[in-house]
């Protein structure tokens, strides 16, 4: 264990921050929590970026070593304190199925979410980005045909980040009863999470988020 708390520099709607925040409970860290509200531009403040040029949360100190990016994050937590390698394997073939489920959660899942985003701004539904994001949790379906989690029959750090962008969509009220895979992967993942703060970390933010883009 660290000898003293990690900094998370965060935000708590962001689903990056919860996804970390999670990985961070499942392995018992302790963590000391430093708020950053983007939405007051406080990521931009000189002593933000000096440490994190790129200006993004979550960040974390891990004792002065820096580091941004949640799922690089999540991985050098698992690597650097995990009593085991159950969350982030490794096996070669294994891990590289982890680390491309973690790719294509950020690439098309969560990029997907972009349709959502400029409705917290009033805009309006975009049709063609909807059709994106049902082509994306469309392939989502079919890598878990088989299988009990994403990247295999074991919890991983690539079923937390998945299941933070899955939480959103839920959130949303986007319909996803038609992929006959996703909805007993999700109920099997939050089992696993809620005793990790699932709802107090996650949940409650997601619905969070979906009220600012109703409220809109």
């Amino acid at each position: 264990m660290p000898s003293q708390p990690i900094k998370v520099y965060y935000y708590p709607v962001s689903p990056p921050c919860r996804s970390v925040l999670l990985t961070a409970r499942l392995l018992g860290l302790k963590v000391e929590l430093v708020l950053i509200n983007i939405m007051e531009g406080e990521q931009k403040s000189p002593e933000f970026i000096k440490m994190n040029p790129q200006h993004t949360v979550p960040t974390i100190d891990d004792n002065g070593f820096i580091l941004w990016e949640s799922r690089a994050i999540m991985a050098y937590l698992v690597n650097a304190y995990g009593k085991d390698d159950a969350l982030y394997p490794n096996d070669p073939q294994q891990r590289a199925i982890v680390d491309q489920r973690l790719y294509f959660d950020f690439s098309f899942l969560q990029k997907s979410l972009e349709l959502y985003w400029p409705m917290v701004n009033g805009k309006e539904y975009n049709e063609e980005k909807g059709e994106k994001l049902k082509e994306a949790v469309g392939w989502l379906n079919s890598m878990l045909e088989g299988r009990q989690f994403v990247a295999g029959d074991k919890l991983s750090i690539a079923d937390i980040t998945t299941v933070v962008t899955m939480s959103n969509l839920d959130s949303f009220g986007f319909d996803y009863s038609s992929y006959g895979n996703i909805k007993p992967w999700f109920e099997r993942t939050v089992k696993e999470l809620e005793p990790y703060g699932y709802v107090e970390i996650n949940k409650s933010y997601a619905d969070k988020l979906a009220s600012m883009i109703k409220k809109e």
